[in-house]
């Protein structure tokens, strides 16, 4: 019988597959990041209003821009890349509810946007970056680093 699961998981085990996939979903997950940030920051004083309305206060914002914009680049990177998945996953999902939370249809899809990607950056939480990745890199480096120290 034909098992549609088994199938793709034969397809992908690869392990060049498997890395080039994982490369793939993190840049993706990390566009979302790195597009806010910028749109925080070419939109600063609108930004800053928004926040303020949804009492938010706004001296809050460029801490805002330094989550998402330096999360997204660890992620696009592969850098710490667990840590900035966890911390993005916390962020998001809390910012789900302040921000789209007023059950509105137009911010009922956003919440549910911001409890998706929570949902698969914890999956990059568990999982790790991937063979393309600075954390793969320095993993294969530590035993070299910890002969020559030693």
């Amino acid at each position: 019988m034909f098992n549609p699961n088994t199938f793709i998981k034969n397809l992908v085990q690869g392990l060049q597959t498997d890395a080039f996939i994982a490369l793939v979903a993190r840049v993706l997950i990390a566009y979302i990041f790195l597009m806010s940030g910028w749109m925080k920051i070419n939109a600063y004083a609108a930004t800053a209003g928004y926040m303020e309305s949804k009492g938010v206060p706004s001296s809050l914002l460029p801490l805002s821009i330094l989550v998402v914009a330096g999360g997204g680049l660890a992620l696009l990177f592969g850098f710490q890349a667990r840590l900035a998945a966890l911390g993005l996953a916390i962020f998001t999902f809390i910012c789900g509810f302040i921000f789209h939370g007023t059950g509105t249809p137009d911010d009922a899809i956003h919440l549910m946007k911001n409890i998706a990607m929570t949902g698969g950056l914890l999956f990059l939480m568990l999982h790790g970056a991937g063979k393309f990745s600075v954390d793969d890199m320095l993993e294969r480096l530590s035993p070299a680093l910890r002969k020559i120290e030693g």
